[in-house]
């Protein structure tokens, strides 16, 4: 396969998801894989959403883990931040309306044959 740039995080991802970079920075090694380690036999596309909605489900278990320890602690603002980082990682997760995800691999469909 020729030397392709990895397909960016989509830019609603980036957007929703502006408040937490660690975030989006594990986002984009996900879809850094497709390049790394191709899978043939699986639509590149398709592995893109795969691995965008494990990650995601990630950071919302993450959320989670760090909301009961903020309830645990009763810190009102921790449990704030956690409701509130959890809540967007599910809206991220359920909302990946992804366009230019799609035109990446579109644009690149000779590489991935």
């Amino acid at each position: 396969m020729p030397s392709l740039p990895s397909p960016p995080v989509p830019q609603k991802l980036r957007e929703m998801l502006k408040d937490y970079p660690e975030h989006i920075a594990g986002l984009q090694q996900s879809l850094d894989r497709l390049i790394e380690k191709p899978m043939h036999g699986t639509p590149p596309f398709e592995r893109a959403i795969w691995l965008l909605e494990g990650r995601l489900e990630t950071c919302i278990a993450e959320a989670r883990a760090e909301l009961k320890v903020a309830e645990a602690s009763g810190d009102a603002e921790a449990i704030a931040n956690a409701k509130e980082k959890e809540f967007v990682m599910g809206y991220a997760r359920a909302n990946m309306w992804l366009p230019d995800l799609r035109a990446y691999f579109d644009g690149h469909k000779e590489a991935f044959e």
